[in-house]
């Protein structure tokens, strides 16, 4: 484990069984899913592509996070209507097949006049889930997938990789493991896992109080049914769109269940008017909220900003990613009014500081709060909800940290995988086989969206090409672009 780059005696000495597949990806999530669909789409039969993952379907951790941040099937994402996971092409978009399948003009005519007339269109979860599954099957996903765990990924000593899998059984138990010899690698994993603010991990650690200090994307369902049976105080802290998710459904119980639940919201900073140095990312802001409708303008996806953004190298990169992100949440108007009212009839609170002191206190928290003037307040709370974001640090993942310990991959400037514009993981190249990344693992790159389904399938198309011009497949042309796309309108498996 100790050796940066294996030889094919070193796998059989250790009895470790190999398969031959010229192609894996790594992940088995919503970048997997991009991925090879895209070379499927290009021609790449099934046989010569493996998709390795402990899920079953493609949006499986993507549901359970959104699920656990109150986003349920019924409500809406943070896409627009061509942002399109399960189709390249983008069309017809989410807010087309949203009118014909309920038989109301309503979403294709917001599309028009967005986001002048109206907000932007953004489609309801379980309609995304659905045609993820419905595309899945039609490229056939299932002979393709192999269930298991990723334990690490080796540069191959005879040119390619190996990958170590242990697969799993019918029971959920773990065989032996497997070494899949292949000439190239796609790794999307995701985020490697939750995070919580310091402060409040230090509490976890010291009291497993895990009941009352939840994270927003861990199960915490308890939270909400309690808080229907009795008052209670809940502190949230964020400022994102995952924040404004936990407050809509606490005020929607509220205004629907009855329930009499105090909220205080903590933030650390508290922007009250327009934000941004340049002009050109300016962003309106309001009582703590930065507004924007997405994470990022939208030329940062295929304008002038993605242009500009190759260009850049280092900190430069990165400080632009920063100017046209950072935590903001969307528009929307019906969520306004509900912070509006809760602060007009005072059971919504919000405060500024960082929290100095968390102690258990009898069926609850007790909680001191040191505010920028310098005063302190103390607050009696029933549960605290950390809603400040998913863990970002590539140290939290097995598979990406052995890359950076063994397998020549590097860091950009935000700790993430510095990656080519193509998306090859500089410093893995393996005799003509190449390794290329994904998705949030390599934000800080030459692409400021990429934890997005656009951003997704953008990355798609630019390994699909880099692998077409080192002799895997072909790049997709107009013809079989629009021979692709009638199958997929019509559902024909390929």
């Amino acid at each position: 484990m100790q050796t940066p780059v294996w030889s094919d005696v070193d796998i059989a000495q250790h009895q470790i069984p190999i398969i031959d597949t010229p192609f894996v990806s790594v992940g088995g999530g919503m970048g997997s899913l991009a991925m090879i669909d895209t070379l499927r789409i290009a021609g790449i039969p099934a046989e010569s592509l493996t998709v390795l993952s402990d899920l079953g379907v493609p949006s499986q951790t993507y549901e359970y996070l959104a699920n656990n941040s109150q986003i349920p099937r019924e409500e809406r994402l943070r896409s627009d209507s061509s942002s399109t996971i399960d189709c390249i092409w983008g069309w017809p978009g989410y807010a087309l097949r949203e009118a014909i399948a309920k038989r109301d003009p309503k979403p294709a005519i917001q599309v028009f006049a967005e986001p002048i007339l109206t907000e932007y269109f953004t489609p309801q979860a379980g309609q995304v889930y659905e045609s993820v599954r419905r595309e899945a099957q039609r490229i056939g996903w299932e002979r393709m997938l192999r269930r298991g765990v990723v334990r690490t990924v080796r540069r191959r000593r005879e040119g390619g990789y190996f990958v170590i899998h242990t697969p799993s059984g019918e029971t959920g138990t773990t065989q032996g493991r497997i070494a899949y010899r292949c000439h190239h690698v796609h790794v999307a994993v995701g985020y490697p896992g939750v995070r919580m603010l310091p402060d409040l991990q230090a509490y976890l650690t010291k009291h497993n109080d895990y009941a009352r200090v939840v994270n927003a994307y861990q199960p915490h369902l308890h939270v909400y049914e309690e808080a229907l049976k009795r008052p209670c105080t809940i502190v949230i802290r964020g400022a994102g769109i995952v924040a404004s998710r936990i407050l809509q459904r606490l005020i929607d119980d509220r205004d629907l269940g009855n329930a009499n639940t105090r909220i205080v919201h903590l933030f650390r900073s508290y922007p009250d008017g327009p934000q941004g140095e340049s002009l050109t990312f300016r962003r309106p802001a309001r009582r703590g909220w930065a507004y924007q409708a997405f994470n990022y303008p939208k030329a940062a996806w295929g304008g002038q900003l993605r242009v500009q953004l190759e260009q850049l190298e280092g900190e430069e990169r990165s400080k632009l990613i920063d100017d046209m992100g950072g935590t903001n949440t969307a528009p929307r108007a019906d969520w306004k009014e509900q912070l509006d009212r809760g602060n007009a009839e005072g059971f919504y609170q919000q405060l500024v500081g960082t929290l100095s002191s968390i102690q258990p206190s009898g069926n609850g928290i007790e909680t001191t709060i040191q505010q920028p003037s310098g005063a302190v307040a103390t607050l009696e709370a029933d549960f605290i909800i950390d809603a400040t974001g998913l863990e970002a640090g590539i140290e939290e993942h097995r598979v990406l940290r052995d890359l950076v310990d063994y397998g020549g991959a590097q860091k950009n400037p935000k700790g993430r995988l510095d990656v080519e514009r193509d998306f090859l993981v500089r410093g893995t190249e393996s005799g003509t086989g190449r390794m290329y990344a994904s998705g949030s693992i390599t934000l800080g790159g030459y692409y400021a969206g990429v934890d997005s389904f656009l951003g997704l399938h953008y990355a798609a198309l630019r390994i699909a090409d880099s692998l077409a011009e080192n002799g895997f497949g072909s790049k997709i042309g107009p013809v079989r672009s629009a021979t692709q796309w009638w199958k997929w309108a019509r559902n024909i498996p390929i």
